[in-house]
């Protein structure tokens, strides 16, 4: 294992031979693009979930209810994750990366779409329902075949002194995702009747995210296809390997990297999603202005995720991570006080936790990524993210909102120092067996 982490840790430390002009800039862009369509996707879904789906797909049961069994099916996609990425890894070794990614975008745009047309409960029954899961399950799916490497080899053509920074901005995505998801929300909730809403209003935030799946693919494809891209990908070994390859070879590092990211992704529903079903289930605030808060919380996100590049750089990204872990697990505490107080102490908990979520999960992706060899590094990336979704972020409304309701919010402060405390645990266990190599 020594010779493992040494060679891929020297060859982290210079660019190869003949490496081809592939502007991390370019990368730059495509990455953004790539990452903010999806996570519109999944906000647009994990919003649904409050806002329409008990009344539509769930109207024989309470409010309550209607929103945990939204956040039940929100929660496949998830579990769905790593096996669409096991099968279209295959793919690519197969066909190719054009043919995996089109592929892929295709059927997240078909789910998609196929979520805006679909009728409610009262046309036809329990068939919605099921066909609700199944398109969210290939959302899972999709979004697991998605991944283009664009990230790793954003930061593998970064400065060696600037590579938190480039890995940053793969982050970026999911705030933006948000308050693109928050603003198209809060414009038609303004803009038409609750009844209107419900009917049919609903359904254009996934119209639109068809349409930017579209215009993804096609920035993505511009880029995925070029020869330099291609040359680059290459002279990097970033290769599709199998999932059942990667589990043998690097399961260790995969799980670790997984659970080093854990207190980030811990929160990252808890200051998204789980706000908005609390409020609105117990209606402190109305809906409008909370989104209002929530887009502000957005862009101090993206703030403080262009933040953590810079102090990652600067500190380290371990120091940065084990850090943010620390004072995430401080800010659960005060979760019952606030999300139980005032609506201004209720803002205050989704501020200051976009906040602390903007730095962590500026830095949590690819935490220990620099423990694969160079060749593994490109599907190892995907399956660590993968499982760092599935532990943290699937479940966490779920399990955070039907907890909070029958046993006090203090479960949601448990929940996230299990995942602060988890990521401190996998830095601790890294660290010692690098210094043990």
């Amino acid at each position: 294992m020594a010779s493992t982490t040494n060679s891929s840790l020297a060859a982290d430390m210079q660019t190869p031979a003949g490496h081809s002009p592939v502007a991390p800039g370019e990368i730059a862009i495509g990455v953004v693009i790539g990452r903010a369509s999806e996570h519109f996707d999944f906000f647009v879904f994990g919003m649904a979930c409050v806002l329409v789906f008990p009344s539509v797909f769930f109207p024989f049961a309470s409010t309550l209810e209607g929103m945990l069994y939204g956040f039940a099916i929100f929660s496949m996609a998830f579990v769905a994750r790593p096996f669409g990425t096991a099968l279209f890894m295959n793919i690519q070794r197969r066909w190719g990366r054009s043919v995996k990614l089109s592929s892929s975008l295709f059927l997240l745009g078909t789910a998609t779409a196929g979520i805006a047309f679909l009728p409610g409960y009262s046309s036809i029954g329990g068939a919605s329902i099921f066909f609700l899961a199944m398109f969210r399950i290939l959302q899972g799916f999709a979004l697991g075949g998605s991944w283009d490497g664009l990230p790793s080899l954003l930061v593998l053509n970064a400065p060696r002194a600037k590579r938190s920074w480039y890995a940053m901005i793969g982050q970026l995505g999911a705030p933006i995702g948000f308050l693109v998801a928050n603003l198209l929300f809060y414009y038609l909730i303004r803009s038409v009747s609750a009844e209107d809403f419900q009917a049919w209003a609903w359904r254009y935030p996934f119209f639109v995210a068809f349409a930017i799946n579209v215009v993804a693919l096609f920035a993505r494809l511009r880029l995925v296809l070029t020869e330099e891209y291609t040359a680059a990908l290459e002279e990097s070994e970033l290769e599709p390997i199998s999932t059942s390859e990667m589990l043998e070879k690097q399961g260790p590092n995969i799980f670790l990297g997984a659970f080093a990211a854990l207190a980030s992704y811990a929160l990252f529903h808890i200051v998204t999603l789980f706000p908005l079903s609390w409020i609105a289930l117990g209606e402190s605030q109305l809906i409008g202005n909370v989104l209002i808060v929530q887009v502000f919380g957005a862009c101090i996100g993206i703030i403080a995720t262009v933040a953590s590049g810079v102090i990652a750089d600067r500190i380290g990204k371990r120091t940065t991570v084990s850090l943010m872990a620390v004072l995430i697990g401080i800010f659960a505490m005060f979760t019952p006080m606030l999300m139980s107080g005032t609506p201004a102490m209720q803002d205050t908990f989704i501020l200051v936790g976009f906040a602390l979520l903007g730095v962590s999960y500026g830095q949590a992706s690819g935490t220990l990524t620099a423990n694969f060899e160079r060749r593994f590094r490109y599907a190892g990336a995907a399956l660590t993210s993968d499982f760092a979704w599935l532990f943290g972020a699937a479940f966490a409304p779920l399990i955070a909102l039907g907890l909070s309701v029958h046993f006090g919010l203090m479960a949601v402060s448990l929940y996230l120092i299990s995942g602060a405390l988890c990521t401190l645990l996998a830095l601790r266990i890294s660290k010692h067996l690098e210094a043990a190599d």
